[in-house]
């Protein structure tokens, strides 16, 4: 019989409602055995046994009483869970309050990766874990003191301060490292699940993109195409303009619009027009540019794959990347700007 702590592994990322359901069900296949698979559905979509469509994964990240119809087993997972992440954000402050020029780190990717990893499991010190999110630096800096006849006197001191880690295969080396386990690619892809679903509001759904209506191009009237499908409008975490910074917390501007899309999903051609850039950034990671012509450019990035070249021409609809996570981001989704003679301008001008 299926251990009753595998088969709350098992709804990981699961919810109740037909959405998520069909979002999520691919992770949990390729991972379990169907007598697993079979109790977690059971635990969790059966009749009124988690109340308010909400799932172990989004209950752990809340605070407030848990519903009383959730199983034993559960519970504990869960008020565990709820534990361990007080540690984590008091860990996440004391490594904040060390790091310079507004560093932070993300608490919810924090959080995500140590519930896909322990979640019903036995779990390691909170701040052992999360300074596998910060690498520390030796800085100098240069002081006033007085010398022994009472002088002031210019000295240099040495310092450590953290700097948060971007690059996700560097965070799961350092966990690797310090803890000594090793991370399954359904670790990772079931984290990435989780951070999804507790930022944007739904998971991923893997390599192919399972965001709806992705899957073909939606061209307004004046020929003018959707990167991301017709269901843009409800997926935009990131206006054009002014906004706070996910990664150093700083007012800044933010030059296009950020799109929250799967890993996998298909990135399309604004317009017709000629590939200028298919490359590498540190910031926008691998992204496209497309001249359209008339001093019209339109910019897609932190794709996972590229799918043209410079040079190459396109048309409105074609599909020119996959989106991703690489350069500077938090998590997977499509930032895209419409330049117009050089000079960026606000995307929902242009998307049908």
């Amino acid at each position: 019989m299926a251990d009753p702590i595998l088969a709350a592994k098992a709804a990981v990322t699961l919810l109740s409602n037909e959405k998520t359901r069909k979002g999520i069900g691919w992770a949990i296949v390729i991972i379990l055995s169907p007598i697993i698979v079979a109790l977690a559905l059971l635990c969790v979509l059966g009749s009124g046994t988690v109340s308010h469509n909400i799932s172990a994964a989004q209950l752990c990240f809340q605070d407030g009483p848990l519903p009383d119809d959730i199983p034993a087993e559960y519970r504990v997972c869960i008020e565990e869970m709820r534990t361990h992440f007080a540690g984590l954000d008091q860990s996440i402050a004391d490594i904040e309050s060390n790091m310079e020029n507004g560093g932070r780190l993300d608490p919810i990717r924090v959080k995500a990766v140590f519930y896909a990893l322990y979640f019903g499991g036995e779990a390691p010190p909170a701040a052992q874990f999360a300074h596998c999110f910060a690498a520390s630096e030796i800085r100098t800096k240069t002081v006033t003191e007085q010398d022994e006849n009472g002088n002031d006197v210019q000295v240099e001191q040495t310092y450590t301060v953290f700097v948060p880690i971007e690059d996700m295969a560097t965070v799961y080396a350092n966990i690797t490292a310090s803890l000594g386990i090793e991370i399954t690619e359904e670790q990772k892809a079931n984290a990435d699940n989780v951070y999804s679903l507790i930022k944007y509001g739904y998971p991923l759904t893997g390599e192919g993109g399972g965001y709806e209506g992705a899957d073909l191009p939606y061209i307004g009237a004046d020929g003018f195409c959707s990167p991301v499908g017709a269901n843009w409008r409800s997926i935009v975490t990131s206006e054009f303009g002014g906004r706070i910074d996910p990664i150093n917390g700083q007012r800044d501007g933010h030059t296009g619009m950020d799109l929250a899309v799967p890993t996998g999903t298909p990135i399309r051609a604004a317009l017709g027009g000629t590939v200028k850039t298919a490359t590498y950034n540190s910031s926008y990671g691998n992204y496209v540019t497309i001249d359209h012509g008339n001093g019209l450019v339109t910019l897609y990035a932190h794709n996972s794959r590229l799918l043209v070249r410079p040079g190459q021409v396109v048309r409105a609809g074609d599909v020119v990347s996959m989106s991703g996570a690489t350069g500077r981001v938090t998590g997977p989704h499509l930032h895209f700007e419409v330049r117009v003679n050089g000079q960026r301008t606000n995307p929902r001008y242009y998307l049908p």
